[in-house]
């Protein structure tokens, strides 16, 4: 469920355009007015200003608002007005010219989006940068974490309901033995987490839980805690079954008393405002005790706290 909120009744997009030039007029940025109209706009809506704004005053919304902000507010407000795929080619982009961390990053728009999303951030990847998504995660990684992230980028699963019940357990004894073993790099592990539906994927480790006990990750928890492989593995399975658990440890660590990863806070809040950031915000209450928005206004301040508050959907608008 999302948080966005959307008025029934939306100017038309040269209207927004027209209030968007005018909060960039005068002696300062009216950030208030700009939060007030991109913050509650879908994404089609945006994209429709965007388009209003260039045939209007001939520039890019995007350069203009990277002129007039500064900050996390600027990075939030403008991933948040980038349509969806190209929003996921730059965040998986950025991430092939970092570190290690960055894996994270590149596994998490591979498993949490739908297969058609996945596509279209490949293709505004190949608009956008001349080269695919592949062959950057394939050069940016190395060993193990190649061979899991260069299929997980490139799949492209079925996203229908229906599961085979046999081969669900087969597959979690497979996997069962490949665990025991330590064999967290064989094919077999990552070609079923690489190419299988999420519905069969959820039966196969539902039959490894039943079977052997346990759940997966709890097997996997057994494993070196400094392993990084290891975590991106526990990860890659969180996300592919349950993504909200997956987000609610990411906007943990993003948000705690030794400072915010404002990156982290950024990328989740803006890509998930539009799908599931309801049911993130109530998993988060309820293993923290407190609600997600008032954790981020603990953290944050000024015109970036608005932002993130208005795309939680707990603002006064």
């Amino acid at each position: 469920m999302a948080t966005l909120k959307v008025s029934d009744s939306v100017p038309h997009p040269s209207e927004d355009a027209e209030q968007l030039r005018t909060a960039f007029e005068g002696w300062g940025t009216n950030e208030d007015l700009i939060i007030s109209i991109l913050a509650h706009r879908s994404a089609e809506q945006r994209k429709q200003i965007r388009q209003a704004y260039h045939e209007t005053y001939g520039e890019d919304l995007l350069k203009t608002l990277d002129k007039e902000l500064s900050n996390d507010f600027e990075r939030a407000i403008l991933l948040w007005t980038l349509e969806p795929a190209e929003r996921d080619a730059l965040l998986t982009n950025e991430a092939t010219k970092r570190w290690t961390s960055s894996n994270q990053v590149l596994m998490e728009v591979a498993c949490t989006r739908t297969s058609t999303q996945l596509l279209h951030a490949r293709q505004a990847y190949h608009a956008r940068y001349k080269k695919s998504l592949e062959e950057d995660v394939a050069h940016h990684t190395t060993g193990e974490f190649r061979k899991l992230l260069v299929p997980l980028v490139t799949s492209f699963r079925y996203e229908g309901d229906e599961v085979n019940m046999t081969l669900a357990k087969q597959e979690a004894k497979l996997i069962h033995e490949k665990i025991k073993d330590k064999h967290y790099t064989d094919e077999d592990v990552i070609r079923i987490l690489s190419t299988r539906s999420k519905a069969q994927i959820n039966a196969t480790f539902n039959r490894y839980q039943d079977d052997h006990g346990e759940e997966i990750l709890k097997s996997l928890e057994e494993g070196d805690d400094d392993d990084k492989f290891l975590a991106l593995l526990r990860s890659t399975i969180q996300c592919l079954t349950r993504p909200e658990l997956y987000f609610v440890d990411v906007l943990r660590s993003a948000i705690n008393k030794t400072g915010t990863d404002e990156g982290a806070l950024t990328r989740i809040v803006t890509t998930r405002a539009e799908i599931d950031l309801k049911v993130i915000g109530e998993e988060y209450q309820r293993r923290n005790s407190i609600p997600l928005e008032k954790a981020i206004t603990k953290d944050t301040r000024g015109d970036y706290e608005k932002m993130l508050v208005a795309l939680l959907g707990e603002d006064d608008a």
